[in-house]
């Protein structure tokens, strides 16, 4: 029986404190804002579960027996079945896709006896499994393009499919995974052209095709003189392609002087001129140049398309967009973020006191229990208690990061660094998009907006990460003492 006791003991052991009472402190700080959101005085049965407030604390408690069953299994599990779960999320998402309910104008959500589940919320732990187990093969390298395209494929398949579904906001939580490549050693030259192309659909709305081309060939072409350290073959680079630019100009304005594009010559001539790129990189040896080739070649693909793409989009995702840029104005969307802004500011330094927001208690804000739960924070709490709640989520984001660096395997690493990428750009867009500096995503705060199967879910995903490193503080105590 003390030899069972033990063991028992052992499977609690090695839990990082830090990073639980901050994972706690923020459920509760949710559950709070939750309630101030949703209080109805004159409701006649406060304790009824048809109040959010109280569906919020039932999943709270069953997100904590999720989250004590993940500590209580082998953390060497969740290596051995990643592509399992992999396979049984994509599997999931096409099934939404086929027979999920649609909710906002996207049909990622499924429901189950009463509750709706939005499942990409459970694949996205599935991906970071996935994406750490690829990682951790004994001959992965960062370098290598090859495996470079592994990584991509397991993040670009439930994209495209989340794409398909109509919800491109959980979609683009995927791209924080940039974030963990960095971290793993992926060139910091590679980064900005991989962002510059996550911009590209937004700015072809403002900028002309051919703008964005000669800005396409700036970027890459001194990203890779920034990576290889080759200016003088990158200055030779844009020069012979400003001058054959150019001859072609004059050719085909002579030849056709009614029927000449410019951005259609300037893409032939850099098209034609990628095979001489990778002839040189081939007999120089520069094989980041493959990567920024193929990013490069992807960039210029997507330029012509990007009006057909946004073609595609829903009237209310144009409008998200074209508000968001000041092209347009959407009364809807401009309303919600206007009263969401009011709100915040009317806060103060110290906010109006519990229960006592005027925007939140009036119904002024709309989603102010799950999008906009910033608002009612930043109301009632005012500035300092909306800073006190972005300290604790940095502070958790922060100790996420710490366990990712003392992992001894790089698959518990990699999904550290995953689990707080994909925090950071939660709570980055849910921010931003109360206060008006990025397009309303529908993307939750993490462990504090309300819904059940995205509390569950980051559940889940953070109490992986803390088995892992519970697992590791148990082989060396020393460095669990350090931390």
């Amino acid at each position: 029986m003390t030899r069972s006791a033990n063991r028992r003991v052992s499977l609690f052991g090695g839990i990082d404190s830090v990073g639980m009472m901050l994972y706690i402190a923020l459920t509760v700080v949710g559950l709070i804002a939750i309630f101030s959101a949703s209080w109805d005085e004159m409701s006649d049965a406060p304790l009824s579960l048809s109040h959010n407030y109280m569906k919020q604390a039932m999943w709270l408690i069953i997100a904590w027996g999720v989250g004590i069953v993940v500590l209580l299994l082998d953390s060497s599990l969740w290596h051995k079945i990643a592509y399992y779960l992999y396979g049984a999320g994509i599997g999931l998402l096409l099934l939404t896709l086929l027979f999920g309910r649609e909710v906002n104008g996207a049909k990622a959500w499924f429901d189950i006896g009463g509750f709706r589940i939005q499942p990409m919320e459970f694949v996205k732990i599935a991906i970071a499994l996935a994406t750490a187990r690829v990682m951790s093969e004994y001959s992965f390298s960062i370098s290598r393009f090859n495996d470079l395209c592994k990584v991509a494929a397991v993040i670009l398949v439930p994209l495209a499919i989340t794409v398909l579904q109509n919800d491109t906001g959980s979609g683009i939580v995927l791209g924080s995974f940039l974030f963990m490549l960095y971290r793993e050693g992926l060139n910091k030259w590679l980064c900005i052209p991989i962002l510059f192309i996550a911009a590209l659909f937004i700015l072809s709305f403002l900028i002309s095709s051919t703008a964005l081309l000669i800005a396409l060939i700036v970027v890459f072409t001194l990203s890779e003189g920034l990576n290889d350290g080759r200016w003088g073959d990158c200055a030779r680079y844009i020069a012979a392609l400003f001058m054959a630019s150019l001859l072609l100009f004059l050719t085909l304005h002579f030849l056709l002087p009614d029927g000449f594009n410019y951005y259609y010559a300037l893409l032939i001539t850099t098209l034609a001129s990628l095979p001489l790129v990778v002839w040189y990189a081939y007999r120089e040896r520069l094989r980041n140049i493959y990567v920024s080739v193929t990013i490069f070649a992807a960039s210029i693909l997507l330029l012509p398309t990007s009006n057909v793409l946004f073609n595609a989009l829903r009237a209310h995702q144009k409008n998200r967009i074209m508000s968001f840029l000041g092209v347009a104005s959407d009364f809807n969307l401009d309303y919600n973020v206007n009263q969401s802004k009011i709100a915040i500011g009317s806060g103060g330094l110290f906010g109006k006191g519990f229960l006592q927001g005027s925007q939140i208690r009036y119904n002024f804000v709309p989603e102010k229990h799950t999008d906009f739960i910033f608002c009612t924070i930043g109301e009632e709490w005012g500035f300092v208690g909306a800073l006190i709640v972005l300290a604790l989520m940095a502070s958790l984001i922060l100790r996420l990061m710490y366990m990712g660096d003392r992992q001894r395997e790089t698959f518990g690493r990699v999904y550290c660094y995953c689990v707080a990428s994909i925090l950071l750009f939660h709570t980055l867009v849910n921010v931003g998009m109360t206060i008006g500096i990025v397009p309303v995503m529908g993307i939750p705060l993490p462990l504090v907006s309300y819904g059940g199967s995205s509390l569950v879910a980051f559940t889940t995903m953070i109490f992986i990460a803390f088995a892992l490193d519970a697992s590791t503080n148990r082989e060396s105590p020393h460095a669990y003492r350090a931390g």
